[in-house]
């Protein structure tokens, strides 16, 4: 990487960690330049506006890297298989303060952000798409799977109303959790009812 690729990777790593932390209006361009160990005016070089980094930031780090959905199908069960990508979401959310939190605090009030959720999305359906086609070991009308999967994905992908959490909960829990984790394979099971042979 070039010196002025690592010194602008090191202002995205600023603006993520302090826009997962304070929010993106919240956030000087002086805090990220700080933390960033750049002068500000070379922020701006990159960044004309903190608006400009916010788009960079959720274009670039939501992308959704090429998924290996092999190990995620479960033959002839397609409720562990949505379980199974809901785990491997989930473990990429972990490493990424962007999928984790910020996407989700921010597309409320950017549209930029709203529309970048929005592809994100349509990727994640896809991945849901080809693992629910291989976990059907019958035949099925392409719609129907279509359908689960987007209904998987709103459920996976919308946040849930604030409430009480536990102790140990990380800051950031509360304005971004999906569903109850543990309300998940009962989803799971409910979306696929709807995949199942028809009798006769």
């Amino acid at each position: 990487m070039t010196r002025n690729g690592e010194t602008r990777t090191r202002i995205l790593d600023a603006a993520e960690r302090l826009f997962a932390e304070r929010g993106f209006d919240a956030t000087p361009t002086g805090a990220i330049a700080d933390l960033a160990g750049v002068p500000k005016g070379l922020l701006f070089y990159y960044f004309p506006t903190k608006a400009d980094l916010l788009r960079s930031l959720v274009g670039e780090r939501l992308e959704f890297d090429p998924i290996d959905t092999s190990g995620l199908i479960a033959h002839g069960d397609p409720a562990r298989s949505l379980l199974n990508v809901t785990r491997r979401l989930r473990d990429l959310q972990a490493q990424s303060a962007v999928r984790r939190v910020i996407v989700w605090r921010e597309h409320r009030t950017h549209p930029e952000v709203r529309e970048r959720l929005h592809e994100y999305r349509a990727q994640l359906q896809a991945v849901v798409e080809r693992v629910l086609s291989a976990s059907i070991l019958h035949p099925i009308t392409a719609l129907r799977v279509r359908t689960a999967a987007a209904a998987w994905v709103a459920i996976i992908t919308t946040p849930a109303l604030p409430g009480p959490l536990a102790d140990d909960a990380p800051d950031d829990t509360e304005a971004t959790r999906p569903a109850d984790t543990a309300d998940l394979p009962a989803l799971a099971d409910l979306i696929s009812a709807g995949l199942r042979e028809p009798a006769g």
